[in-house]
């Protein structure tokens, strides 16, 4: 199983640095796994970076790409968790968060894919499988 942190996400969208990358680490399992909050940074990312039809496709290709996807939402429980993590590994909230939401999704059965170096950091240090960075 794959959990897949907004930093990926965006690559899928966007011409990025490693985007051919993180291209082929999704290509090989579907369905994807991410919190909620991923919704929320992956738009604000496409916004900041395009504009009129090319802003226009990239949301319709992410929603598509969401609708397939399994969405963790952000409990208590979660946020606890993401607390916790937050303070063992120095993670920014946000990340905190995803690695809290791949904790519920099956934590170091799973393989969590960034392309962001701190959240590969955490994810390691957690103990976590991690492709990307």
């Amino acid at each position: 199983m794959l959990y897949v942190d907004s930093s990926a996400l965006v690559k899928l969208y966007l011409a990025e640095a490693q985007s051919d990358d993180a291209r082929a680490v999704l290509r090989a399992e579907r369905p994807w796994t991410s919190a909620v909050h991923a919704l929320v940074e992956v738009r604000r990312a496409l916004q900041r970076a395009l504009a009129g039809g090319r802003l226009d496709r990239a949301r319709e290709q992410f929603a598509d790409d969401w609708a397939t996807m399994r969405v963790l939402e952000i409990d208590d429980t979660v946020s606890r968790t993401a607390a916790e993590f937050a303070e063992a590994t120095g993670a920014k909230t946000l990340d905190a968060l995803h690695l809290a939401a791949a904790q519920r999704a099956g934590g170091a059965a799973l393989t969590f894919v960034t392309f962001d170096e701190r959240q590969a950091q955490a994810a390691r240090a957690l103990g976590w499988t991690v492709a990307g960075v």
